[in-house]
């Protein structure tokens, strides 16, 4: 029975990467899931030229949008699709760095620098550690500010939508130490800007978009680690806050290269 009880843990674990905004969402106390209707996708059909992806950013209706929703527009329907971005995390303990590859993930790659450019995840806080199973630090939630924490850290994110990219699915492990992702909530299209940084391998579904490999700054995100979670989210989703305090003070997308 202890064993079959272990199993479940890390199955629920396994499967409790959570996204940003209405659609998908871990609240801290009580509900786990929360899934909305997005609206209606507004891109058009229009051929991309080449070297450029066509992409469809999916707004979420105005109705559906909770008070952790920032809307600061939807990035261009057309992203390029050649070159490396460089991923740039200043944070209160240090600088995280990131190589993003265009060419795998367009219009992820695309809507993280619009958002960054927006000053999207300047001063917030990664919300969530899980140090036992999934080994990840989940950030990217543009309402997780300000001192202490709230039920609703965790539920925010942009007004739109994205579909998955880059899937590991023939990788083992699918996300290794290093790698950084987007969250979402295990549905289709439903990636925004919440993502993890993995510190160690994981046993993770391949099931989210596996956005770059970070290159620098890993010692932090152990560092986090280390100083373990309050258990915050033990009996739902798994882990907790960080003990440690992370936050991002700045985070920058360099033009592509390449």
């Amino acid at each position: 029975m202890a064993e079959r009880s272990a199993r479940a843990r890390r199955r629920r674990q396994t499967q409790a990467i959570v996204g940003a905004g209405a659609a998908l969402l871990l609240v801290v106390a009580g509900t786990v899931w929360l899934v909305s209707t997005v609206g209606d996708d507004s891109s058009t059909d229009t051929a991309a030229p080449s070297g450029a992806a066509q992409c469809a950013f999916t707004p979420i209706e105005a109705g559906q949008r909770t008070p952790q929703i920032k809307d600061v527009g939807l990035p261009g329907n057309q992203q390029s699709n050649t070159g490396t971005q460089t991923l740039t995390i200043d944070t209160n303990l240090g600088q995280i760095i990131a190589k993003v590859d265009r060419s795998r993930t367009p219009c992820t790659a695309g809507s993280f620098t619009h958002l960054a450019e927006k000053n999207f995840f300047d001063n917030t806080k990664c919300h969530r550690l899980v140090t036992e199973g999934i080994k990840v630090l989940q950030c990217g939630d543009p309402s997780a500010t300000g001192k202490g924490w709230r039920e609703t850290d965790g539920t925010g994110g942009p007004s739109y939508r994205l579909a998955e990219e880059n899937l590991p699915t023939d990788k083992r492990p699918p996300y290794p130490e290093g790698v950084i992702a987007m969250a979402n909530s295990g549905q289709p299209g439903s990636t925004g800007s919440q993502f993890f940084i993995v510190y160690g391998d994981s046993p993770l579904d391949p099931n989210y978009t596996v956005l770059g490999t970070i290159t620098s700054g890993m010692d932090i995100v152990k560092q986090v680690a280390a100083a373990g979670d309050d258990k915050a989210f033990a009996q739902q989703a798994g882990g907790g806050h960080p003990k440690k305090e992370i936050t991002i003070t700045n985070l920058a997308m360099s033009a592509p290269q390449g």
